[in-house]
């Protein structure tokens, strides 16, 4: 399976919401927690093609976006193939 990581802040609801969907399906993540983190978080931004929203979420080198890009993935059957390719 390939590594997931996903960058949230405590303060996050869409973070809780990533992390339940990736714990219910059995898949282990490394969180990084940008919270008042500004130096994290500028590299976020660039890492991300710009986004300065959390969750930001990668599977191996590939970032997928946020929750509701994580959701769809799921919905379309797309995220399984994705974490064990």
């Amino acid at each position: 399976m390939k590594p997931v990581k996903i960058y949230t802040t405590t303060y996050c609801g869409f973070c809780v919401r990533a992390k339940d969907l990736l714990k219910r399906k059995g898949v282990d993540y490394t969180e990084v927690d940008v919270t008042g983190d500004d130096e994290a978080r500028a590299k976020l931004v660039e890492m991300s093609g710009g986004q300065r929203t959390v969750p930001q979420i990668f599977i191996g080198d590939t970032h997928v976006g946020g929750y509701s890009d994580l959701a769809q993935l799921d919905k379309e059957k797309r995220l399984d193939p994705m974490l064990s390719a």
